[in-house]
């Protein structure tokens, strides 16, 4: 027979969020064990419990938040972990914004992860700021830039709305994996892609200026790979053909920025960098998908 867990009630040391729940799953395990309708018994025993918690808590809540000194004894109450826990799982505290950011960026780690990349949270400057750094084989990928907007901006927006102002760390120095892909999110898509040119009419170590659906774009290629980005200089928006070009960096020619064209990082302000397109080149055709 399965032994219940059970506290020594006469404990005066504060039980921590992990031992309470770590009975908690204890018990679940016990209930998973059961047939169909003692397990449907238990949980609507649960629900109809937590909706008398909810029900009391939010009663209590509405009692007090209008007394100025109360609602601050209540504000610093939820930042106890335990207490916090309990008010989050009867859903009367709603999802922290780390929790939200948090589970943003979950959503896409899955594809950054099937091309050896990753992407971390470095900073949340409220209310409408986050920093994040790109990892592995995505940091210094020449789509970056398609990475950020097509997959990691748009959970982040999704999440949290509120947020309008996403910055880019510098990396770590690039990943160590080869990768021969565009972007994880350019590449989930087969629809969308625009025959631009073919890679023996793209001179190797050479920059070329193509248009495509209105847009001005600029490829260079670097061996049998092609990266392409929008035509327009990170800091105003000015084209950048005409700027000179020396080892893979491009130097615009109206205010001096420069480009790591291997990536699109700006090296004069490593906070900006240029906008990517996806890129694949298919027997000999070089095709591009519009971010």
């Amino acid at each position: 027979m399965a032994t219940v867990p059970q506290h020594d009630s006469s404990h005066k040391e504060p039980l921590s969020l992990a031992a309470l729940l770590k009975d908690i799953d204890a018990l679940q395990s016990i209930v998973a064990s059961w047939n169909e309708q003692q397990r449907n018994t238990v949980e609507a025993l649960r629900h109809a419990i937590d909706a008398l918690h909810r029900e009391a808590f939010t009663r209590l809540i509405r009692a007090l938040k209008d007394d100025p000194a109360a609602a601050g004894r209540l504000r610093e109450a939820a930042s106890d972990e335990v207490v916090y826990a309990v008010l989050r799982h009867l859903e009367i505290l709603k999802p922290s914004l780390d929790e939200r950011l948090q589970q943003a960026l979950d959503s896409v780690r899955p594809y950054l992860r099937e091309h050896g990349g990753d992407v971390e949270l470095v900073a949340v400057e409220p209310p409408d700021t986050v920093t994040i750094r790109l990892t592995g084989a995505c940091d210094g990928c020449p789509a970056s830039g398609l990475t950020l907007s097509a997959g990691v901006e748009k959970a982040i927006r999704e999440h949290c709305p509120e947020i309008t102002n996403i910055r880019k760390a510098r990396g770590h120095g690039g990943g160590s994996v080869n990768v021969d892909f565009v972007s994880p999110f350019a590449s989930m898509d087969e629809t969308g892609w625009i025959a631009l040119t073919t890679l023996d009419d793209l001179p190797d170590g050479d920059i070329r200026i193509l248009e495509a659906e209105g847009r001005s774009l600029l490829l260079w290629r670097s061996g049998e790979r092609v990266q392409c980005y929008e035509n327009a200089c990170a800091h105003l928006g000015m084209p950048l053909d005409g700027g000179e070009l020396e080892n893979g960096v491009l130097t615009c020619p109206y205010h001096g920025f420069q480009y790591a064209l291997h990536s699109g990082e700006c090296l004069t302000a490593p906070e900006v960098q240029l906008q990517a397109h996806g890129v694949r080149v298919v027997n000999g055709h070089v095709e591009v998908g519009l971010a």
